[in-house]
């Protein structure tokens, strides 16, 4: 029998990563981390130039991405350089509620459920 509950604290602890992910502004910054090969991170004005949004904007966008664990920071100086986080805290999870989720799917397809 399906651990319900379990699921239901799992998908409610991913609730932050899943609205960081929902939004066409933070994916497009997602997605532009992705393509860094060197990893080094990139400034606001960096992502400002070609996401076309404002600095304050965009820094608003960073905050809630690392909020939820998908981006991090490091310094130099007064400047400020993102990235994806190295950790994957949050994707791990997602994939293991994904992971049980088709599990149960399968289970009630197969009717054991």
């Amino acid at each position: 029998m399906a651990d319900y509950s379990t699921l239901k604290q799992e998908l409610y602890d991913l609730s932050d990563f899943l609205i960081a992910l929902g939004d066409k502004n933070r994916q497009a910054i997602i997605v532009r981390l992705l393509e860094e090969k060197d990893c080094d991170g990139l400034q606001v004005t960096s992502l400002q130039e070609e996401i076309n949004l404002s600095r304050p904007a965009i820094s608003h966008h960073l905050k809630i991405l690392k909020d939820a664990k998908i981006v991090n920071f490091r310094q130099e100086g007064t400047k400020n350089f993102y990235y994806l986080d190295h950790e994957q805290t949050e994707i791990k999870k997602l994939q293991n509620f994904l992971k049980d989720v088709v599990s149960i799917m399968d289970e009630h397809e197969k009717g054991n459920l």
